[in-house]
């Protein structure tokens, strides 16, 4: 065990210079970073923000966690059990764990009441918790809760009647804290009772709303004035993970010490983490881990070629593994909001004309595309699929390659002749329909992500160089900083652009949300007089989802139902697959394919498994590693 008073000493040195001490200090480890956004709470049962979760996902552990290659292991839970009917499951606790203060005193034994305490706390719509939708349609009575709460806070408890514009706000039927389907069977022993049978129930358990909490504690940070301070400093939460987070002062520096009496502490490498505030972090870090002053810094475009070329630099760069937690696709507009300038019905003519959809499904280019953000080895994050590859697997062969999938991952969608064969087809029948050429094409991007709008220039000069620009004139315009998913995806101001999705838990369903034909996070926009032969597609779509999602015992038949639907509105190019994203190159003192990996979840954020090295990861390194890792994920899943 090593020595806290080590640490310790080794942090206080490193305040006023941030730098001597590396990867070894007396007895300990410390891995320092810098970081320029800060958290707005710690409250785990409530943010839904990455950078939110950051310290809960090290300092609060799971009933479940992962291993390397993405399979489910035992944490908080020691073991578990489902009933037959698929409803019920029990977790029995790991008998001894216990929370702590920041200091490292022992407050409470962590019980099966936390995790029930913690559930209802986030299902309490007074508390405003942005995960809570993880719990409703999955936990029996969770949505029914919810709704309640939300009248009361709406009616004031049933005082007032109406709301603010007069409307009546019709009452809801009581739904009590025990008729949700979390129970507390004895200290050790948790049940959860679910709606119907979810495959994919242990994977929803890395999220906040089903971290647990001790329930006195959440009380006694109640303000005199009924303000919720859980989770606003370090000094308001309880520790039972890997690390206690020791110092919090905002924009100033954070430390997580490893927590000596941890379950798991043996599989917990490094004994500190110290991050430091600075908003000029990208571009000062390189500078300081030149001078082993801080053990990651992430290497933008302008600088990376220099890095490479420099013999001091060279063997610092690596890249990243590639991120499977989320989805990039070109979505197509079938119901257009955006001005009549950009000749909206002539839009709704041509985007409900399939051949005008392969053409561009076919045209673009998205290795040229990808360059952009990607210019070394683009092709690695291509996918030609909206479920990323490494996702998830059916009896270890990756859900991209299942089914009607299999033929479509083998293919580049990019085919120069198709698309002239599609366009031409396209320009006889909108021309026998009324349309006019050139068909206006409104691109827009958001412009406080960084080289969208390049790639978007791209996209445009290409395409219009490949089918021509009296066929489509491809309009890149810049979207609002703020608001822009609600003022252009959900709004509707677009014809075609990028849109992304980020998977919620460990089964292909996660990827048919962003298509359904309701719900305001649909990135399908449908109007009435849209097209017969798009009807028909999604209809086809919905109606394979809602056979797949039914189908809960034959994983098989489930699987493969999915990737029907799937594989179905990319042959009708009602989307076009795109690609997914990484960390981008970086100089590190980690090896990050030893860590949890899941693409969901808190698994990503946490420093558990993992070892500081004493050089940076090379990038020849890190790509046999990949390799490597790829080859023993593939075993794995095939010995599951």
């Amino acid at each position: 065990m090593k020595k806290l008073l080590a640490i310790l000493l080794c942090l206080a040195l490193v305040v006023g210079c941030f730098a001597g001490c590396g990867q070894s200090a007396g007895s300990g480890t410390t891995f320092r970073k810098m970081y320029s956004g800060e958290v707005t709470t710690m409250n785990y049962l409530v943010t839904g923000s990455t950078n939110d979760l950051i310290i809960p996902a090290n300092v609060i552990d799971t009933l479940v966690e992962y291993d390397a290659y993405g399979a489910i292991k035992p944490a908080l839970a020691e073991s578990w059990e489902t009933s037959e009917d698929g409803l019920t499951w029990t977790f029995h606790l790991r008998e001894g764990v216990k929370w702590y203060d920041y200091t490292g005193k022992e407050v409470a034994p962590v019980t099966a009441q936390d995790f029930v305490d913690a559930a209802i706390y986030a299902l309490d719509a007074k508390n405003a918790s942005s995960t809570e939708y993880m719990m409703e349609g999955i936990i029996a009575n969770a949505t029914e809760y919810y709704k309640y709460t939300s009248y009361l806070l709406e009616s004031e408890n049933g005082t007032k009647t109406t709301d603010e514009d007069g409307e009546a706000i019709e009452p809801v039927a009581e739904v009590k804290p025990e008729d949700v389907g979390v129970k507390a069977v004895d200290d050790l022993t948790l049940e959860y009772t679910l709606v119907q049978p979810t495959p994919y129930f242990l994977s929803v358990l890395n999220y906040g709303c089903y971290l647990p909490a001790n329930g006195a504690f959440m009380q006694s940070c109640i303000a005199e004035d009924g303000t919720d301070m859980f989770g606003t400093d370090n000094t308001k939460l309880l520790y039972n993970g890997a690390y206690i987070l020791s110092t919090f002062e905002p924009q100033g520096r954070r430390i997580m010490t490893k927590n000596p009496n941890y379950w798991d502490k043996d599989n917990v490498f490094i004994d500190a983490i110290e991050e430091t505030y600075n908003k000029e972090m990208d571009t000062i870090a390189p500078e300081m881990f030149k001078r082993n002053e801080t053990d990651l810094a992430y290497l933008s475009a302008d600088i990376l070629d220099a890095w490479l070329a420099a013999d001091d630099t060279k063997n610092m760069v690596s890249p990243s593994r590639v991120d499977s937690s989320y989805s990039y696709f070109y979505a197509f507009n079938f119901e257009p909001k955006f001005d009549e300038a950009y000749e909206p019905d002539n839009w709704t003519l041509a985007v409900n004309n399939e051949n005008f959809r392969q053409s561009i499904f076919h045209a673009l280019d998205r290795v040229k595309a990808k360059t952009v953000m990607q210019p070394y080895d683009p092709e690695s994050f291509i996918i030609n699929t909206v479920t990323p590859p490494n996702f998830t697997d059916l009896n270890g062969v990756d859900f991209s390659e299942v089914g009607d999938l299999a033929a479509i991952s083998a293919r580049d969608s990019f085919q120069s002749d198709k698309a002239l064969e599609y366009k031409e087809k396209a320009v006889e029948e909108l021309t026998a329909e009324g349309a006019t050429f050139p068909v206006k094409v409104l691109m827009p991007y958001n412009p406080s992500s960084t080289n969208w709008d390049k790639e978007c220039q791209v996209v445009e000069q290409q395409l219009e160089g490949l089918l021509g620009s009296d066929y489509i004139d491809v309009i890149v315009e810049a979207g609002p900083s703020t608001g822009f998913l609600s003022e252009v995806r959900r709004g509707g101001k677009f014809a075609l652009m990028k849109c992304n999705w980020g998977a919620d838990y460990a089964d292909p369903a996660t990827w048919t949300e962003p298509f359904s034909d309701t719900g305001s996070d649909s990135y399908l926009h449908w109007r009435a007089d849209t097209a017969a032969g798009v009807r028909d597609i999604i209809a086809e779509y919905d109606a394979l989802v809602a056979e797949a999602k039914a189908q809960v015992e034959d994983m098989s038949v489930r699987y493969n139902t999915f990737a029907q639907a799937e594989a179905s509105i990319i042959n009708h190019a009602v989307i076009i697959p795109y690609g997914v994203e990484g960390d981008g190159f970086k100089a590190t003192r980690l090896n990050e394919l030893e860590a949890e990996y899941a693409p969901y979840g808190l698994a990503r954020q946490r420093y558990k498994y993992q070892k500081l090295r004493t050089e940076p990861m090379s990038q020849n390194e890190f790509n046999t590693l990949y390799e490597a890792w790829q080859a023993e994920r593939a075993k794995a899943l095939a010995a599951e």
